[in-house]
């Protein structure tokens, strides 16, 4: 082999290109979940409610289902900077908003135990790459829909594209970083992806669609998604040892309890996506250009937390930084209707995104270390039940969030998941040593000279006797 055939190969062997793969993959995908947001209620609003009120009122001029140029939004008065009028439209609209967004966790939750187990039988190569076909085809079509259905049959392709993408790419970056120290550091950069996303798709969303058009960004997502799915990393052999079944994981209370903080700190956020933009237009009046910018603090500081908290979760004990994470969220969703303009919304969309950040960074790896101290090391049936913890928050968050709103208002609903957040933080305490399975054990302590490495290191290696020393004692 040539020289630089043998460093190309080296290269796509590499656990950095995998890394890199996987970030694309997380931002790609999650620019796409977050572009929507600024542009469906504007866009529904332009398309259904003026064309009702044009069909009832001839003399009144023919909306256009492009984006909205002018500074005011359409059916507004120039005088009260872009206050929708229809307001039983647009209550019925949270409903409607809040079934497109969730349609496509709710396909993911369907279509990832599948996917794991998949990637367990052939490898995590295939499915990553159907993950990127299917997405591209998703923003497409959502580039040329110019209809309620066909939104959200796009927006459910995009789940199954996210299944194959999201599942296989954890479990492949898993498989790549063995060490938990290293995997933690690499979770938290990949989950840096998904921060980036989350933080440039709504702006960047409302901005292409108030000054270009509804289609152009998402044919820069599709122009994208071609250029990752084309950088192919190598797969690691597969495992060897039979993967632990999805049923025997579910029953696993540690796998739970992490799986449900992953759930109800996402839920959050989730619950704003639809919510956040209606209630904004219906008590800020603010321009078109706001309802995007109004989620760059929770992006941004996301995307500080994610990174930050991917090393120090690791020392400072990852059950105890999901703990205050999922404390801070409940405060922070507590405190977004006391904002009467957008800079109000900084702080406690700051607060909820670091939070945010602070669960998936510590949540993540130790999904991984769960199945590595007391299962089998095979990680796509584990990441598969990270993804669909995920995926229920933004599957219950949206679709019930929408009808919480329309029956006590926005104020109640951040109040109650604010609550449930703070109720369920202490559950986490029940993270911090978990024990290993005997089975486990024996098989760790023959293949590692050393014990494996916990986020509670003296705790956990007080409790699990591996050394020769204290077996005879």
């Amino acid at each position: 082999m040539s020289p630089a055939r043998s460093w190309l190969a080296s290269g796509r062997a590499s656990p950095r290109l995998v890394l890199a793969v996987v970030f694309v993959a997380l931002l790609l995908d999650n620019v796409l979940l977050t572009v929507v947001v600024p542009i469906v209620p504007t866009f529904l609003y332009t398309t259904e409610y003026e064309a009702a009120k044009s069909s009832v009122s001839p003399a009144l001029p023919e909306p256009t289902p492009a984006a909205p140029g002018a500074p005011p939004l359409p059916g507004s008065d120039p005088g009260t900077a872009g206050c929708l009028q229809g307001e039983e439209f647009l209550a019925q609209e949270n409903t409607r908003v809040g079934l497109l967004f969730a349609s496509k966790a709710l396909v993911q939750l369907l279509v990832n135990p599948w996917v794991g187990l998949l990637t367990n039988r052939i490898g995590y190569h295939i499915p990553m790459f159907l993950g990127f076909t299917i997405m591209f085809l998703s923003t497409v079509m959502f580039a040329f829909s110019g209809t309620y259905t066909l939104l959200f049959i796009a927006r459910a392709l995009q789940g199954i594209g996210s299944s194959f993408s999201s599942v296989a790419g954890l479990g492949l970056l898993a498989s790549v970083y063995p060490d938990d120290a290293e995997r933690g550091s690499a979770m938290g950069i990949a989950l840096g992806g998904l921060a980036l996303g989350v933080l440039i798709g709504a702006p960047f969303g409302s901005i292409m669609y108030e000054f270009v058009g509804k289609a152009s960004p998402f044919l820069v997502l599709a122009f994208l998604a071609l250029l990752d799915g084309g950088e192919e990393p190598s797969s690691p052999p597969r495992q060897s040892t039979k993967a632990t079944p999805v049923s025997t994981l579910l029953r696993d209370p540690y796998i739970l309890v992490a799986a449900g903080a992953l759930c109800f700190s996402n839920m959050g956020v989730a619950m704003l996506e639809p919510t956040l933009p209606i209630w904004m237009l219906q008590t800020m009046c603010p321009p078109q250009w706001q309802l995007g910018m109004a989620f760059l603090p929770a992006s941004i500081s996301y995307l500080v937390g994610t990174n930050l908290f991917g090393i120090l979760a690791n020392r400072m004990g990852r059950w105890l930084c999901s703990m205050i994470g999922m404390a801070v969220v409940g405060i922070s969703l507590l405190c977004v209707p006391l904002a009467t303009n957008i800079y109000g919304l900084i702080g406690p969309n700051a607060g909820l995104g670091f939070a945010i950040g602070m669960v998936d960074s510590s949540m993540m790896p130790l999904m991984g270390y769960l199945v590595d101290l007391r299962h089998t090391s095979a990680y796509g049936t584990v990441y598969a039940i990270a993804d669909v913890a995920f995926c229920m928050g933004f599957a219950v968050g949206p679709s019930t969030g929408g009808a919480i709103v329309r029956a006590l208002g926005f104020p109640w609903l951040m109040a109650i998941v604010g609550a449930l957040n703070v109720a369920y933080a202490p559950l986490c305490w029940l993270l911090r040593s978990p024990p290993a399975s005997e089975e486990r054990m024996a098989i760790l302590s023959q293949e590692r000279p050393v014990h494996p490495k916990s986020y509670t290191p003296k705790e956990a290696q007080q409790e699990f006797p591996l050394t020769e020393a204290e077996n005879v004692e």
